[in-house]
């Protein structure tokens, strides 16, 4: 037999509504998690533990913050009309991702730790993403993660009348994409430089978001660009050198063929 379920998907269980898309978000932190330990336990670990668990707590309250605060600029307008508990719950994935980076960037800096810290917590932070994502694309149009009306194969009803893009879902296969090839590389891990790996994620995902967002509704626009998408740019920059170096590689191997 099979089951059913309409967008946004909310269970009903011992007469309670269950929040789906909260309980995949929890279990996205533990599943990263846990995977994490696991890697690390299979990996020699450059960085001590003392130093580690620093950089830990860095990357948490950096994301917090970070999280947090380009939520609130999503729409400033609307925000601003908002209770402080409900500012404090909006977050967005996009600033927890740059303001962990930050928040390692200056524990190392104050710690004095040199080795790359990020080549172990990339395949945990891209499935904790697509769990998360899932959970997403389940609250349809109760969650940001919608897309806009369209007329196109790909259209999905997400809790409303329309058809919108599922940005959701484009999300969650790209992320698989990236997962395996983040996996392929690593096995080639010794022609990369520590660290690199990282980099290769977050100028990746960064990328993609900023060229999604324009199917996204988005209401608050500068410059006709979304908070994300300068958030996206801003994080390109940060990494323009290894962006550079690696137009300049692809151009030398085109040339060489």
């Amino acid at each position: 037999m099979l089951i059913s379920f309409s967008i946004p998907y909310e269970p009903i269980l011992f007469g309670i509504k269950i929040n789906v898309h909260l309980i995949l978000e929890y279990l996205a932190f533990f599943i990263g998690f846990q995977y994490y330990r696991f890697l690390r336990k299979k990996s020699v670990d450059l960085i001590s533990s003392t130093n580690r668990l620093s950089i830990i707590i860095g990357a948490i309250f950096g994301a917090l913050f970070l999280s947090r605060f380009v939520a609130f600029f999503e729409n400033p307008i609307q925000s601003y009309n908002q209770s402080w508990i409900t500012i404090l719950n909006n977050k967005t994935i996009m600033g927890g991702l740059f303001g962990g980076l930050l928040g390692v960037e200056l524990v190392k800096k104050y710690i004095g730790e040199k080795s790359s810290s990020g080549d172990l917590f990339t395949l945990p932070i891209i499935i904790g993403l697509i769990i998360g994502r899932l959970g997403c694309f389940l609250a349809g149009t109760n969650e940001f993660t919608y897309g806009i009306v369209t007329n196109s194969i790909f259209g999905m009803h997400l809790g409303d009348k329309h058809l919108r893009h599922p940005i959701a879902l484009y999300e969650i296969v790209f992320l698989i994409m990236l997962f395996y090839l983040i996996q392929l590389l690593n096995r080639q891990k010794k022609l990369l430089k520590n660290g690199m790996l990282f980099k290769i994620f977050m100028i990746s995902y960064f990328a993609f978001r900023f060229c999604i967002e324009f199917l996204k509704p988005n209401s608050y626009l500068l410059l006709g660009l979304s908070t994300i998408q300068f958030l996206c740019l801003i994080c390109l920059c940060y990494y323009y050198k290894t962006i550079l170096k690696g137009v300049l590689y692809a151009f030398k191997k085109l040339y060489l063929l």
